[in-house]
């Protein structure tokens, strides 16, 4: 899980290219379709706080979890322009506590795609089930074993800017389904000195019926997969799909009580 160490520093140059704004309005649409337009929210994973922020500016109360102290600091200095009441956590998701539950959870930009081991995946699962209101919802989005196998395995990426550049090399073993990223970073420090990081991450792909049995190991309800950005069904070719899925337990076991 140790990640996004150096690369915290040029993370947001190089992923200026994502739409966060429709990423959040996406988001925002799945929530207030289960009925959550407003309340606390937490984001797994929230790195630089980008979508963070842009969901605090809608009307929620974020809380922001993320297992990288630098991606958290970058956070922390958006949060610090925009005034939002976010609260950030430096945790890793598959042991994070919170102080009470909250209305829904979100994980976005692959996130839940570093959970390498399937055990782990469920723990992660069962904690957010645990944290979250009666009925409450958890939107996920996952990269697919397709863009993997057939747009990143094996591809070498890089880009160069004036104050940094990088590498990334992958390689897609398809027997664990898992991706190897190979990251060399170049990042400006004075003058015409650059200086060089290296970074490996890992990433494994899950398939729907994997992800219904894990909810389910994890007490939780499936609620819907979709193609990224649509309501459609997944499809073969889906690069990314977004996984909806709903607590249970809490509210029957407050009809036990009260019976």
């Amino acid at each position: 899980m140790e990640a996004y160490t150096a690369f915290a520093e040029v993370y947001d140059a190089f992923m200026d290219n994502i739409p966060y704004e429709d990423w959040a309005g996406y988001v925002q649409g799945l929530l207030r379709e289960y009925g959550i337009d407003d309340g606390l929210v937490l984001e797994l994973g929230c790195g630089t706080g980008s979508l963070t922020e842009l969901l605090a500016s809608m009307g929620y109360d974020m809380i922001g979890v993320d297992c990288s102290e630098d991606m958290l600091q970058a956070a922390i200095e958006k949060r610090g322009q925009s005034g939002h009441d976010i609260l950030y956590l430096l945790q890793d998701m598959r042991e994070f506590e919170l102080y009470g539950t909250v209305r829904a959870a979100v994980c976005v930009c692959d996130s839940l795609n570093y959970i390498t081991d399937y055990e782990d995946l469920v723990q992660v699962l069962g904690l957010v089930n645990n944290y979250l209101d009666p009925a409450g919802v958890f939107i996920f989005d996952l990269n697919t074993e397709y863009k993997y196998r057939e747009l990143l395995g094996d591809r070498t990426i890089a880009e160069s800017r004036e104050e940094s550049s990088f590498i990334w090399e992958n390689e897609y073993d398809p027997e664990t389904r898992t991706n190897e990223y190979d990251l060399t970073l170049f990042v400006r420090e004075e003058g015409e000195l650059f200086r060089r990081y290296e970074e490996t991450h890992f990433q494994r792909a899950y398939g729907v019926e994997e992800i219904k049995d894990a909810l389910l190991e994890a007490g939780m309800e499936f609620v819907a997969a979709y193609d990224a950005f649509t309501r459609e069904p997944v499809r073969e070719d889906s690069e990314r799909i977004y996984v909806i899925a709903r607590e249970r337990g809490k509210a029957l076991q407050q009809g036990a009580c009260e019976a």
